[in-house]
């Protein structure tokens, strides 16, 4: 009986023993050999899309500083040059050292190439001097082209200067030619950020730091520094269009892209460091190593626990079968056999749990139906906890917006087009209130009632109402100029308070509403009524809520019913419209 034995529990541990442990490590070997070799891949041409966009912008950002001072030249040589016009050249040339922090000095070269005006932030200004620099490079370049950029010079061997000129667009004004302190491109540079510690830097054409964060590098400006720049451009060089790997001037290794400046023969590089551009590939190579070892752990006691179980009764897996069809999802049939039956039996043990989940979730909805705002029961699927349909006291912002002329277009309009107007209004309203978080407690044929704060606390729930109110009338005043041939009368207004409200479930338990009460409804109500086409009426509340940050413009104060004081009113923009009587 010995012999008969051992070797049927020989047979079942190695057949579930293989066969599980294949089944599990097999394919995790598989797919972490493919994941990693993937997702280098994928990460290398990621982090090259993503580092060369980098430096495209960084280069448009630092062409723009540069085009915004060539603008600026361009508005002091407007005039041409005459006894009467000096004076006003002098203005002009002051207002732009005032402007432009970037321009040290101007000189300001008449039709014939000779200085009639030097200003200077730090030297002495020159009127009329007469020198003759028509044959500058700056004068020249500028008349042939219209703009001239000189090269890089370190002052004093550290701060980074250049000449830029421009032309008038008439031979008799002449040029003006500015000395631009770069230094001030340290403010551009400066913003740039790659990940978490990434940057960028500039070079000019021989290489010369002219930009970077740390602006000691700048000043320094010794050849011996410039070296780790100089060899990273090489690099990146070396593999044009590419992101190379290089190392900075701490020595980090760091993974680079670059983008030229045409119009000044300049490079900005960004960089990140190697480590950090590849966090996350390390991470998720690590987490498939600690997966192959789990599972591999895993298949192995599996196996051998599955190797040392009998076939369980036949019998109660049929009991379990009965009870689950009969509804008790909770039950679990419990088979330690180690074959087809006990695979059968969890494929029925999840099956019961799925039951069991779905008809929670199925209850669950059946009484999420019986509320109408769709944020709030989406909140209670999604967390599973309904204690925010409680009641409670909250400090809210409620929105209040209805279609003014709507009763008599919907007279003279036929079913149809009332129901396409509707529709489409109504899918304005909910796609703005969804984009600012609000919570839309019903429609009321042309109308609408929207709470913020409310049952999700959110920031600035004013200012949202008020933003949110903006993107309303600009919706469906586009509406409204295609449905004005229809009914000329019809117009849009919004109206929005902010206090305390009673907020929760309330009606019958057969129907309950989610919903507001309290005199913030009311006022938010009649302030919607007041208010007129294309207008947007505030209360006091909210209007101090959103303070300097939006537009507000005081109107008359409007008597509300049941309210013993005229209420102070508020217009969203600069006209001041006063609210309908």
């Amino acid at each position: 009986m010995k012999r008969g034995a051992g070797p049927r529990r020989t047979s079942l541990f190695r057949k579930y023993f293989a066969t599980l442990f294949a089944a599990v490590v097999a394919p995790l070997l598989i797919a972490g050999g493919s994941e990693a070799w993937l997702g280098y891949r994928d990460e290398r041409a990621r982090l090259n899309d993503i580092l060369n966009a980098e430096a495209r912008l960084a280069a448009v950002k630092i062409d723009d500083f540069l085009d915004g001072i060539r603008e600026q030249l361009g508005w002091t040589v407007q005039l041409p040059w005459s006894e009467e016009s000096g004076e006003r050249h002098r203005l002009d040339a002051l207002g732009l050292l005032r402007q432009v922090p970037a321009v040290e000095s101007l000189t300001l070269v008449d039709a014939q190439g000779r200085e009639r005006l030097f200003v200077s932030r730090i030297g002495l200004n020159r009127i009329d001097s007469r020198a003759d620099l028509s044959l500058r490079p700056a004068v020249q370049g500028a008349r042939a082209n219209g703009a001239w950029f000189g090269p890089v010079r370190f002052q004093d061997g550290s701060e980074p200067f250049m000449m830029i000129a421009v032309a008038g667009n008439r031979s008799s004004v002449g040029v003006a030619i500015a000395e631009v302190n770069l230094k001030l491109i340290w403010e551009v540079i400066s913003g740039i950020k790659v990940g978490r510690t990434g940057d960028a830097f500039v070079l000019d054409g021989p290489g010369r730091l002219i930009a970077h964060p740390d602006i000691n590098l700048v000043l320094r400006a010794d050849e011996a520094g410039q070296r780790p720049f100089q060899a990273l451009r090489g690099a990146i060089l070396d593999r044009p269009g590419e992101a190379a790997t290089g190392r900075d001037v701490a020595g980090e290794t760091v993974l680079a892209a670059m983008a030229p400046i045409p119009s000044v023969d300049w490079s900005v590089i960004v960089k990140q460091p190697l480590a950090e551009a590849f966090g996350p590939l390390y991470g998720a190579l690590l987490r498939t190593a600690a997966l192959l070892v789990g599972g591999a752990l895993l298949a192995a006691g599996l196996a051998w626990w599955l190797a040392q179980r009998m076939i369980g009764p036949i019998r109660l897996l049929e009991d379990g079968v009965t009870r689950i069809g009969a509804g008790q999802f909770d039950h679990r049939i419990e088979l330690k056999t180690g074959d087809e039956f006990e695979r059968l039996a969890s494929r029925f043990n999840e099956m019961a749990a799925e039951l069991s989940l779905s008809q929670e979730r199925s209850q669950r909805i059946d009484r999420l139906k019986r509320f109408l705002a769709p944020q709030v029961a989406e909140l209670v699927d999604r967390t599973g906890d309904d204690s925010v349909l409680d009641g409670r006291r909250v400090e809210l912002v409620v929105v209040f917006c209805d279609l003014r002329g709507f009763t008599a277009f919907s007279v003279r309009a036929d079913t149809d087009t009332v129901i396409m107007v509707l529709r489409r209004y109504y899918e304005v309203l909910e796609r703005a209130v969804n984009a600012y978080e609000g919570t839309l407690i019903r429609f009321s044929g042309d109308g609408a009632m929207v709470l913020l704060n409310a049952p999700v606390s959110i920031p600035d729930p004013a200012l949202r109402a008020v933003a949110m109110a903006g993107d309303m009338q600009r919706d469906v005043q586009e509406l409204l100029a295609g449905w004005r041939a229809l009914e000329g009368r019809l117009g849009f207004g919004v109206g929005i308070a902010m206090g305390p409200a009673t907020v929760g479930g309330i009606g019958s338990e057969g129907r309950l509403d989610y919903t507001a009460v309290g005199n913030v409804v009311n006022l938010a109500s009649r302030l919607c009524d007041s208010a007129q086409d294309n207008q947007i009426l505030v209360d006091i509340v909210a209007a101090q809520a959103i303070g300097a940050a939006i537009p507000l413009v005081a109107l008359e104060a409007l008597d509300i019913k049941g309210l013993d004081q005229p209420v102070p009113v508020f217009a969203v923009g600069t006209h001041g419209t006063q609210p309908a009587k």
